[in-house]
């Protein structure tokens, strides 16, 4: 879980970011055209990597597995998932896990998933962003950054004892944000799917 914190310098240029509310029509639809958007730019043969970071022992830390279990699933063909409720990513192994996807996969473009705290008005709000998140930052947890991209998803306000608050989260909301990112990630793969399929078509050479 981690805590919204945004500040920039004026001369420094902002990293790209998208969000929206998980209520807003076609919202599954739009986060897909983006992470498609982002992905293609930068993957280049790269293995698209998705850590879903948090801990099915918390309500509010839960929607990262979640992500990954509704995923693992569908089965996608052009993305590896890490994290899900039978075997999640958190704090005691995501150390690990980032070092056993350094050593599998050949520069990975790695995308990282968890819970947010937040303002009120952020609340069931999912944001995208480029660069990498901190995990734990919200709850005073010191663990590596991981991603080259990352999706955060406020699942309740931020304030005092957010371990508490993590625990108080209602799961209806946690469930429907980490359905809203597992179906565009979905989305995405069909995308990346049809894509390599006419990659292959069109270096096929004709019979003669």
């Amino acid at each position: 879980m981690i805590q919204m914190n945004f500040r920039f310098h004026s001369h420094e240029k902002k990293p790209y970011s998208f969000f929206l509310e998980y209520t807003e029509p076609f919202a599954k639809e739009r986060l897909a055209e983006q992470l498609h958007e982002q992905v293609s730019t930068m993957k280049e043969n790269r293995p698209v990597v998705l850590v879903c970071i948090g801990s099915d022992r918390s309500t509010g830390d839960s929607l990262g597995p979640l992500v990954g279990t509704f995923l693992e699933k569908n089965r996608p063909a052009n993305m590896h998932v890490y994290g899900t409720l039978a075997k999640p990513v958190h704090a005691l192994n995501l150390a690990e896990t980032i070092h056993s996807i350094q050593t599998t996969h050949y520069r990975p473009l790695v995308i990282a998933i968890d819970a947010c705290l937040g303002r009120l008005s952020s609340v069931g709000h999912v944001f995208f962003s480029e660069g990498p998140l901190a995990p734990g930052a919200g709850v005073q947890k010191e663990l590596p950054a991981v991603g080259d991209f990352n999706i955060k998803a406020v699942v309740n306000v931020s304030g005092f004892m957010e371990m508490m608050i993590l625990q108080n989260t209602r799961l209806h909301l946690v469930y429907e944000l980490a359905e809203l990112v597992a179906d565009s990630f979905a989305l995405l793969d069909t995308k990346l799917a049809a894509e390599t399929t006419r990659t292959t078509i069109s270096f096929t050479p004709r019979s003669i």
